[in-house]
Parts: C-alpha cells; structure tokens; sequence
C-alpha cells in the first residue's frame, strides 16, 4: 500500500471541523484512505458506510433526516456521499445539534462543493481535502522537496538524471493505484477503458439529467486530444454538433468528477497584451493515453504528443505536492498575444511567482527560456525564480534567477 500524504490534512481537520470532506477521482484511494484512518483512531469508535452499497443508498433515499438521526453514538464515515446530495443538509442539521469535531468524515467521487444547494449548507463546518491519483513522490516512497524549495526561492537538485524511460513507464501507466500493480501497458489501458465507461454511464447520471449520454465518452476523448493546448469551447462543441452552452455544461461534468481540469491564464493589469483562455490538462496521463490509445513506441515517435503529455503530467505532480504545503497556492499558465507562453505559473498570497517551463529534450539553448524571459519581464520583482525542467543531467543557471533543473527533482 503507497503512503498518503494527505493523511496529515485529514487528521487536521477532524481535531478541529466537524465536517471532513475527502474528495478526489474514483479508485484514487479514498476508501482506503478512510479505512487506514480508521484503523489508526481505533476501529471501535467509528461506524463505516458506503453508499455504493444499494440497500444502505435506498434506505437513505427514502428518508434522508431519519437516516442521518439514527446513526449510532460514534464518528461516521460516509462514503461515495455525491450519490444523494440530500444527505447534507441532514448532516447540517445534525451538527448544528452537536458540534463535535470529526464527527462526519465523508468521501466524494464528484465535486460536492460544486452542486446546487450545497455550496452554503455546510458552510462554516466543513472542511475540503483534495485527494488526488498518487505523486511519483508516493509511489518511490520518497517526500516532496521540489515545490518547497522553489517556493524558498532554492533551486532544485536531484541524483535522478536522463529519466525518459521511467517517464514513458509512468505517463502511460498513470498514477491511479490500479493499474500500476498490472504488468504490462495492454493491460493497464484495459483498466481505464472499463474505469471511464462505468464511470459515464453511473456516476453522471447519479449527478444530472443530460440529453447525450453517448456524448460525454466522446468529448471525454477529444478533451485528451486537446490536454496542453488552450481550450476552445466553440470548436469542442462543433465536433460533437452541440451548442456553446450545452458543451459548456458537459466540460463543467467532467471537471465536476475531477476528469479534466481548465488552467486559468495568469493576468496582469499593468500588461495588456495577454491571452486570457483557459489551459485544458487530463488529471491523470494514464487515463489520457488510453483514450488516445497512446503507448510508448507511439509517444516516442511523435514528440509533439510526448511533450504536451508530459507537461500534464508535471502540471499535475505540482497540483499533488501544493496540497501538502502550508501556504494556498494558485495555478495559471502564461500566453500573450506573440505567442510566448510558460506552462505553469504558480502564484502565492503575497503575489510572488514561480514560473515553470516543461521540455522533453536532454539538450537545452538559450532559445528554450525564451518564455521564461518574457515572463520575468511582464511580472518584473513578482517573478522570483523561473525553472526549465529537462531531462538533463545538471542543474544549471541560464540567467538572473533562471534555471534548467533535471525532471527527476519533481520527485527527490
């Protein structure tokens, strides 16, 4: 079993909030997250259900308020708890009635935040952790360094040189505990193709009433299509032969159930030459080579495809890693009107930036901070340290706070 940093937020949370909410995709660990937690704090004090499990769903959906009063005497752990949204108002009810920390540790496969009614319910006595598919940091067993040390303006080292062939292992297998336990890629593409069909055809419909259900498995493969690249509603939706707003409704789904991601473009007012479209991104490669039906001799011999699969997946094991840190963390990306991006900008409270430029190459020129350049220009003292991951040999400096740093920092 891999090591759940986030245990450390959820242990957190319950000292102190009544209400703990775990949520990330399905099968990232959720359960067994709970299960551990549960096991730790001591077994005997702790009630479990899923509501995966039909009977307990019907008899919650018959009477939501008599279903949350006659919980026994002990801390509840309610799993899968998007499948009726009615439960939180109940659990609203009950804590306004004993406000005791950690009495509800609930896990959801979808973004409950998100949902109608919800957002205010719980208001005040809630808590939400992100639990996202496993770090390469979780799978070696090995803690974060990377995102610290840039945000301490230090710049990242490691031992973990010229780590393509490991790269192209983990950007088709993925990150989802599942697969990573199968022995060859036919096998792990099997895994998703049948995650993502169930997943469409039961929990979509647990969350809406949509016209097209047919659609989302296509769109779900055109949004891996369109991963690193800016998103385009309009064309998304031609594609499909479906208005702005209805493709607009079933992109905001697939965010909902923590299947894509849109990364905003980071703004200046003092800048206006700027593009202001959202960046898409898969949250996890796995699952996007699978619907692109990608492998490692395809990733090799398309290096356009192997480029924006990688930035993916370094924009996601940052994502992973800002969870752990003390201080909130925004994401961007950077695009102005010239073309000049960066693919990750990453903005704390104070306004400080932190840019990040992801290239497959092990060979670098002055060429390839040309976006880097750009980008300590526009934000000037705000931008602290801009970093060039590469898969090189040496961290090297290539101007005023700018450095090529090898890909396998991310995870020494």
């Amino acid at each position: 079993m891999y090591p759940r940093y986030s245990d450390h937020n959820v242990k957190e949370a319950l000292s102190d909030t009544p209400v703990v909410f775990i949520m990330g995709p399905r099968q990232a660990g959720k359960t067994t997250l709970v299960k551990t937690l549960i096991t730790e704090t001591g077994a005997d004090n702790w009630t479990f259900i899923t509501l995966d499990d039909q009977a307990q769903f019907e008899i919650a959906r018959a009477d939501p308020v008599g279903f949350i009063r006659n919980l026994p005497p002990t801390r509840i752990a309610l799993d899968e708890v998007q499948r009726l949204p009615e439960l939180f108002v109940s659990i609203k009810q009950a804590v306004d009635e004993l406000r005791t920390p950690g009495r509800f540790l609930l896990t959801g496969s979808a973004n409950a935040l998100l949902l109608p009614r919800l957002s205010d319910s719980l208001a005040g006595r809630m808590e939400s952790i992100r639990l996202m598919t496993l770090s390469e940091c979780e799978i070696q067993g090995r803690q974060a360094g990377f995102l610290t040390k840039l945000l301490d303006q230090n710049v990242p080292t490691t031992q973990d040189i010229r780590v393509r062939e490991h790269l192209l292992h983990r950007l088709v297998t993925g990150c989802f505990p599942e697969p990573l336990q199968r022995t060859s890629e036919r096998r792990c593409q099997a895994w998703y193709q049948q995650y993502l069909s169930t997943l469409i055809q039961r929990d979509i419909r647990d969350l809406t009433h949509i016209d097209h259900p047919d659609l989302m498995a296509k769109l779900l493969k055109l949004t891996a299509f369109y991963a690193g690249k800016l998103v385009n509603l309009t064309e998304l939706g031609s594609k499909l032969g479906l208005d702005r707003l209805t493709i607009k409704k079933y992109m905001a789904l697939l965010e909902q159930l923590f299947l894509v991601e849109q990364l905003p473009a980071w703004h200046s007012n003092e800048y206006k030459r700027l593009v202001k479209t959202p960046k898409l991104h898969s949250v996890d490669t796995g699952m996007m080579c699978a619907v692109r039906g990608l492998n490692r001799e395809r990733l090799l011999k398309h290096p356009g495809d192997f480029g924006l699969v990688l930035e993916s997946f370094v924009y996601n094991e940052l994502r992973k890693q800002a969870v752990w840190i003390e201080e909130p963390l925004n994401f961007y990306h950077y695009r102005d009107k010239d073309k000049v991006e960066v693919d990750v900008i990453i903005e704390n409270a104070m306004g400080d930036c932190f840019a990040i430029e992801v290239k497959a190459a092990a060979t670098l020129s002055a060429k390839d901070f040309t976006g880097l350049k750009r980008f300590q220009s526009v934000a000037g003292e705000r931008c602290k340290i801009g970093a060039l991951l590469y898969d090189g040999d040496h961290t090297t400096a290539f101007g005023d706070n700018l450095y090529a740093v090898p890909l396998g920092a991310l995870w020494s």
